[in-house]
């Protein structure tokens, strides 16, 4: 594998509602997804995330864990309702004195926090005000997001607005898959979107007004295209499938244009994009020129990708996978592809710095009777992938970070605890934590990049 830079960001990642546990603990209030597990059938097995991983009473263990990595950042998310337990107002002191812990047991064994505001689990107090659905929600989040900057900005230097809006504007508001479970007119859902991109611009501000020196983006997922050989034309391909065309049925709300154009140019994509464009709430000006904030860099998501070529016309079109195509347990195509192709296309089209805020995969993980936990095939996908990535920094492409997905196996939103993303094995009965194989692989790969010569 080709060298990282020096300066290169090794870290791992994590979320407040998948790892915390502590659901009532400490004055915290139900997030959405608090209540939609709830719902039967909502989530395999009736799991919730009332416990995850406990880490609420692990701190200094996780912070172990973490630190033993050799990894130089931690990106996690904070859960609104433990800070803010009506959503706005009155603020959970308790709440916030855990993330100081958090932060503080980073910091002291020399690991950078990345902070992730909104990663998914909306105060239900709010969801019954009407949610992302009303017209005030822009402005809540911006509150929270000073609350947070007031107490964490003096340690915390790195901050994501938004994990993966196209999740639960999409998942959550259009397919009704995660929570809060919702399947609105497409016409709402567009309203949904806005105003998400609404609050991204405004928290933006909010932490801009706290301190000079912070470093601001965002975590986008959307789609990952990579070309099927690299002809001009396929490239081209890859491209427009990407960028100017936007996903049919369902899948439109994984469009990377329609959240990332107003974000970065301060526009919508136009009517050439497709029929969506035309559905989009009005709105004016001035909206733009809140979500248009500068931001530092680009955090982007990627698991997988799809294999696009140009057609007769020079139009992109889906390959086909190959029969017998390696998948996780995610049942996700297995394409290290992705990882070069993403980075390069969003750095080009957005010309901001670029971090992949997650990538890795769910495989079949147990504690073997001798007590180790032999992941092969998440060694084999990891390596795979930041060969591919290598290479993109290699041919100049503006790539500054990796952050594995996930340091813990955690509460996996829909599926419960039936999928495995972890570095490190979680036995959900009594907390125990395993490093697995691929934890020592992942370490013993930083160690080398950070070790002087190859």
């Amino acid at each position: 594998m080709s060298r990282f830079p020096e300066n290169f960001v090794w870290g791992v990642a994590s979320s407040a509602y998948q790892i915390e546990g502590a659901a009532a603990a400490d004055g915290r209030s139900p997030s959405v997804w608090d209540t939609a597990s709830t719902r039967d059938g909502f989530v395999s097995d009736h799991h919730s995330g009332a416990s995850a991983c406990d880490s609420y009473n692990r701190v200094d263990e996780d912070a172990d864990l973490i630190a033993g990595l050799g990894v130089n950042a931690s990106r996690f998310s904070l859960s609104w309702s433990r800070i803010l337990p009506e959503g706005l107002g009155k603020i959970n002191h308790a709440g916030l004195d855990y993330y100081d812990r958090v932060v503080d047991a980073l910091l002291a064994r020399g690991v950078e926090p990345w902070v992730t505001l909104f990663h998914w689990d909306y105060p239900h107090v709010l969801y019954e005000l009407g949610g992302w659905m009303n017209e005030d929600s822009p402005q809540w989040f911006a509150e929270y997001t000073r609350v947070v900057a007031d107490r964490l900005g003096d340690r915390v230097k790195h901050w994501m607005t938004l994990n993966e809006p196209q999740c639960f504007v999409g998942l959550g508001h259009s397919i009704g898959e995660h929570a809060p479970g919702l399947k609105l007119p497409r016409r709402d859902v567009l309203v949904v979107l806005h105003r998400s991109l609404l609050a991204h611009g405004l928290s933006v501000q909010a932490l801009r007004a706290n301190a000079d020196d912070h470093k601001i983006g965002w975590a986008p997922v959307g789609v990952t295209a990579y070309p099927d050989t690299e002809s001009p034309e396929d490239i081209e391909a890859a491209r427009r499938f990407m960028f100017e065309r936007c996903p049919p049925g369902d899948a439109w709300s994984f469009s990377n244009s329609l959240y990332a154009d107003p974000v970065i140019f301060g526009r919508y994509p136009n009517s050439s994009y497709g029929p969506v464009v035309a559905e989009l709430p009005a709105h004016p000006a001035s909206d733009l020129e809140t979500i248009n904030q500068p931001i530092d860099f680009y955090g982007v998501n990627i698991y997988q990708g799809t294999r696009v070529r140009a057609d007769d016309d020079g139009n992109p079109e889906i390959v086909p996978p190959p029969a017998g195509q390696p998948r996780t347990m995610m049942d996700w195509p297995v394409t290290p592809e992705a990882l070069y192709w993403g980075p390069r296309l969003l750095a080009e089209r957005y010309k901001l710095p670029v971090y992949i805020t997650e990538n890795g995969c769910a495989t079949t993980d147990w504690v073997s009777l001798d007590g180790a936990v032999r992941d092969p095939a998440r060694i084999d996908y990891v390596d795979r992938h930041l060969r591919q990535l290598a290479r993109a920094v290699d041919d100049g492409v503006d790539v500054r970070g990796y952050f594995h997905w996930s340091i813990l196996d955690n509460f996996e939103w829909a599926y419960g605890y039936t999928k495995r993303f972890g570095l490190v094995h979680v036995d959900f009965d009594t907390g125990q934590r395993t490093p697995k194989d691929s934890y020592n692989w992942y370490r013993m790969l930083i160690s080398s990049h950070q070790s002087v010569g190859s």
